[in-house]
């Protein structure tokens, strides 16, 4: 917690390992108090990207860890990595990363590779809640796309403290990581019975999202959006979010 007085309540919907650890300290370190809500858990599938690909693209640090714990080796694949926590994670796990796009998005990775992946075979390791832009953009591009799901991601049971804390008005902001963040936030107010009143309290505070597609999700469930910064990145979105909280909220 921060030591900070009246310091602003953030939520941070991160699965429960390292990842929420390091985010909530990252809050604290802004002056925040930190409201730790795991909204994600991780099954794995055990299934690894198939080897006859010409490129395999990873979207985040569980599929690179994942698939080093399966044993996968790429070859002479072309290992793409949608940012640079997604790189990081995949070189520690010991594989090269030959790229890595300058907007650190799905489109941009597209973008990234528009030009290479026709007649090409482009495999893409991921969770079973990506979104259609890869695989759409990669085919509208001439490649031969392949999806191979790593893991599952699930709601873990007993979240929705920050819910509860919106709906009693005593929520400041919140740091939504990805569109199933946001529904399984609002999943878990239903489960509580404080749907509507949630919603009311994120209206009074500030909402911050990771990148545009959560941006959408949020608005298409009625949550206005404060905060998008320009790199899709937690760190950027956690000091943009505690910045933008709404004076008279702290």
């Amino acid at each position: 917690m921060s030591d900070t007085p009246n310091a602003p309540t953030v939520a941070v919907f991160r699965p429960d390992d390292e990842r929420l650890e390091s985010a909530a300290a990252l809050l604290s370190e802004l002056g925040a108090e930190p409201v730790p809500d795991p909204m994600l858990a991780v099954e794995a599938t055990g299934a690894v990207p198939r080897t006859d690909a010409d490129y395999v693209v990873f979207t985040s640090k569980t599929g690179a860890e994942l698939v080093s714990e399966a044993g996968w080796e790429p070859g002479d694949q072309t290992v793409c990595a949608i940012g640079p926590a997604t790189a990081d994670a995949l070189r520690a796990e010991g594989y090269a990363v030959d790229l890595v796009p300058e907007e650190f998005t799905s489109s941009g990775l597209v973008a990234a590779l528009d030009d290479r992946v026709a007649g090409a075979r482009v495999e893409v390791a991921r969770s079973d809640h990506g979104s259609a832009v890869l695989l759409d953009g990669f085919e509208d591009a001439g490649a031969y796309v392949h999806e191979t799901i790593l893991y599952r991601l699930v709601r873990p049971n007993g979240s929705g403290e920050s819910a509860a804390l919106a709906a009693e008005g005593d929520l400041d902001a919140v740091c939504f990581t990805s569109s199933l963040t946001v529904d399984h936030f609002l999943e878990a107010a239903a489960d509580r019975g404080v749907r509507d009143a949630a919603l009311e309290g994120l209206a009074d505070a500030t909402v911050g999202v990771i990148g545009e597609p959560t941006a959408e999700t949020a608005a298409e469930r009625g949550i206005d959006v404060d905060v998008v910064p320009e790199e899709a990145t937690f760190d950027a979105l956690a000091r943009e979010t505690v910045a933008a909280v709404r004076p008279g909220r702290e």
